[in-house]
């Protein structure tokens, strides 16, 4: 893998894989991604091409309906939709590595051929219900509960920011809930339910309005004494937080991913506006100020990819790979806002104006800093890796 991190290296398949996803977002995703961004509408033509290319199945075996690639191509896909689409790139991102992933990593045979063959086929997407009021990167915060009652769990509670949980595709969401108490430290246990989301008790309260990603399904979740069998327990019971660290780990890496689309796709925008615009009667590239400025945009980009390589290379291997993982979102994420804020400002007015995409980029970006782990936390992670 280490040959990797140079993007002149990748195999074939890699490149091939690229260039496909790169020509699906030219062609299909760019041209209505300023439709769905004005409507806030989930763009269902555009999830059933990825679908149609294979691209929910990725990463998972043939045996599961997967198309038997690994990681590392998936965030290959993501980083080229990221140029042009933070909003498919993330329903992609979060289909497979927040819905898919943890049956996979953590589901018991029945689980598996029950979910993976829907999910990985993007016929229906999965959703994974961490995030509370209250909680969050806080465990000891999460009020939601789940009790046992015969043969059933009864889940109570609520959950918030949660991607593709509401779509009319959205078939499954995994359920984080305090089962119990654990005696020797009195924390509490966290386990993860499997929940259908057609189960009684179950709402996908009305989305949320963003500032951005508003092509993404977000919305805050309900649960009022939803009885799902005990079958339904994904993994150990009180492991479903340690579980669910290690997903996240993972997809920090797609994360960085999707964050180097978009600051990718902030120095391509540049670079042809640049060309095109002319003042005092020459382009607006032959001045250094922008010039200069577009070098230091491409710099960042090939900075986070090299990082993002760097960690998929290591997971891969089977190796640890958690402070790579938080050094590539740290790093891509804050190369996707700076920028997209760079780019707004070589476009001028026309980077203030909605149809461009240097403006969704701009209003995009700014969450690749908070969702799956603030900058803070990759901090935080980074320095624990360091010993501190």
């Amino acid at each position: 893998m280490t040959d990797y991190l140079s993007s002149a290296n990748l195999p074939d398949e890699y490149q091939q894989l690229a260039k496909s996803v790169n020509d699906f977002a030219r062609t299909v995703v760019a041209p209505v991604a300023a439709k769905h961004d004005a409507e806030h509408s989930f763009p269902y033509e555009v999830v059933a091409g990825m679908a149609e290319m294979g691209l929910f199945g990725l990463p998972f075996p043939e045996e599961y309906g997967g198309m038997g690639g690994d990681y590392f191509a998936l965030c290959l896909a993501l980083e080229e939709l990221g140029k042009v689409d933070q909003s498919v790139a993330m329903t992609l991102e979060a289909g497979v590595s927040l819905g898919a992933m943890p049956v996979f990593r953590f589901g018991n045979d029945a689980q598996k051929q029950e979910w993976l063959p829907k999910l990985t086929s993007g016929t229906a997407l999965a959703a994974f219900g961490l995030t509370e009021p209250g909680a969050g990167s806080d465990a000891g915060g999460t009020k939601t509960t789940a009790k046992r009652d015969g043969g059933d769990w009864i889940v109570n509670g609520s959950k918030q920011f949660i991607t593709n949980s509401g779509t009319d595709i959205t078939e499954l969401v995994t359920v984080t809930a305090v089962t119990g108490v654990d005696e020797a430290t009195g924390r509490k246990q966290i386990s993860s339910i499997l929940v259908p989301t057609n189960t009684p008790g179950f709402v996908a309260e009305p989305a949320y309005d963003k500032v951005g990603w508003n092509a993404s399904d977000t919305h805050p979740l309900s649960f009022t004494d939803v009885r799902v069998p005990q079958e339904n327990l994904l993994g150990e019971e009180g492991r479903g937080y340690a579980n669910f660290l290690h997903i996240l780990d993972e997809g920090r890496i797609a994360i960085a991913a999707v964050s180097v689309g978009a600051a990718q796709g902030c120095v391509e925008e540049s670079v042809k506006y640049a060309k095109e615009r002319e003042a005092f009667g020459q382009p607006i590239a032959n001045n250094q100020a922008i010039s200069f400025k577009i070098a230091r945009m491409e710099a960042r980009a090939h900075t986070a990819r090299t990082a993002y390589y760097d960690a998929a290379a290591l997971m891969l291997a089977g190796k640890p790979f958690k402070k790579a993982a938080s050094i590539a979102k740290l790093v891509a994420s804050e190369a996707a806002m700076d920028n997209a804020r760079d780019a707004t400002q070589i476009h001028g007015g026309y980077g203030f104006m909605n149809e461009y995409t240097v403006a969704r980029h701009y209003r995009d970006s700014k969450i690749l800093e908070i969702g799956e782990g603030t900058t803070e936390v990759q901090l935080m992670l980074i320095a624990r890796g360091l010993g501190l």
